[in-house]
Order: C-alpha cells, then sequence, then structure tokens
C-alpha cells in the first residue's frame, strides 16, 4: 500500500514537497502546528533533511508567504485578462478573483499578511509582496489617465481601495459574515469602491457651493 509519505515526496524536490506539505497542514490544523520535524516525519526523510532548505520554522513560513504571494499575483493577473477596458470592468474582475483566492486560501492569506510585517521577514517575501500591488496600482494609474478615477496620489486610492476589499474578503471566510448572498454583497462593495475612486462631478452653471448672503 502506498503510504502518505511515498504519495507526496519524490527524490531531489525535497524543498517543494515541504511546502506543499506545509501548506496542508497550515490548512489543516494552523501555523502554530508546523514543525520542520514533523513535515520530515510525514514526507518519510530524516528530522534533519529539511534544514537544507529551511534554517527554522520562520525561513519556513517566509517561503511559505512568498509562494503565496506569487499565486496571488498570478491569480489578479489572470483576472484582467478577459475583463474589459474599463475600470469599472477591470476592478470588478480584480475583486471577485481576490475574494475567490481568499475563500479558497484562508489560512494562506492571513500567514501571508501577518508574516509579511514580522521584522525578521526577508526582502523576497517584501518584494512579493511589493510584486502583487503592483498590479491594483497599474489599474488605478490607468483609470486616472482615461480620466475613470478622481486625481492625486494614487497611494491615497489604493489604501482605502485595497483596505475595503481585504476587510470584506476576511470577513466572508471566516464564516462571521451575517449575510445570506455573499455574491450580492461583493458586487455591493465593488459599486461602493467604485464610487469612492470616481472624479468628482462637475459643478453645473449657477451651482455654488457658497450660499450667497
Amino acid at each position: 500500500m502506498q503510504t502518505r509519505q511515498t504519495r507526496r515526496y519524490h527524490h531531489g524536490d525535497l524543498r517543494a514537497a515541504l511546502l506543499t506539505r506545509a501548506e496542508e497542514t497550515l490548512r489543516e490544523k494552523g501555523p502554530a502546528a508546523l514543525s520542520l520535524r514533523e513535515l520530515a516525519r510525514d514526507l518519510g526523510v530524516s528530522h534533519a533533511a529539511p534544514s537544507r532548505h529551511f534554517k527554522d520554522k520562520q525561513s519556513l513560513l517566509d517561503a511559505l508567504g512568498q509562494v503565496g504571494f506569487a499565486r496571488l499575483g498570478e491569480t489578479l493577473t489572470a483576472s484582467q485578462v478577459s475583463a474589459g477596458e474599463s475600470f469599472a470592468d477591470r476592478l470588478g474582475a480584480l475583486a471577485r478573483a481576490y475574494v475567490g483566492f481568499a475563500g479558497g486560501n484562508a489560512e494562506l492569506l492571513d500567514l501571508m499578511f501577518s508574516i509579511k510585517h514580522d521584522p525578521e521577514a526577508s526582502e523576497a517575501l517584501v518584494r512579493a509582496a511589493q510584486d502583487m500591488s503592483t498590479l491594483a496600482t497599474r489599474l488605478i494609474t490607468e483609470g486616472q489617465r482615461r480620466g475613470e478615477v478622481r486625481p492625486g496620489p494614487v497611494e491615497s486610492i489604493a489604501v482605502p481601495l485595497f483596505t475595503t476589499l481585504h476587510g470584506f474578503a476576511s470577513i466572508a471566510v471566516s464564516g462571521t459574515h451575517p449575510s445570506q448572498t455573499p455574491d450580492e454583497d461583493l458586487e455591493n462593495i465593488i459599486a461602493f469602491t467604485l464610487r469612492g475612486c470616481a472624479p468628482d462631478a462637475p459643478e453645473r452653471d449657477g451651482d455654488s457651493r457658497t450660499p450667497s448672503l
């Protein structure tokens, strides 16, 4: 009979096998259960073997975070391939992809954003997180160029946009979301965000914000 170790590990690819099993453990038991020794036992290798790839648990978590950000970046990039040209279409596709990723990778997403703020986070992890956000930045910049997004510093638009989206995704996957219509709620979040990004409406002739005395 094939054992779990035989199915999961193929000689010569121990690093990938460790990351795969670590992600499974993260999903099943949470980050506290992650241990290089336990991963080695699961994969049927010596307890010292993982040290050739990860010096400690922190470096394993760091690598998992990098994997997560790379996968999220690929998911968000793919969402733009079939999206329309407008900022509304592209933002909608991005938001749905992000929430979809969160739904399928809740534990990993939580780890990604907690570990990237760790003082011991590697430069590679920080770069991976920045690369993921580049797509949203480009989206806003292009929306401004087309006149579909209000002018101003990109960060002043990106921060509330992302925190709104990430907050909704976190609530949606936590099981604490009270609504029975999460898809409809997401569309409302997208519409709300679009209104916040939109340029101010031009004043009509005779419309003054300062009342006459």
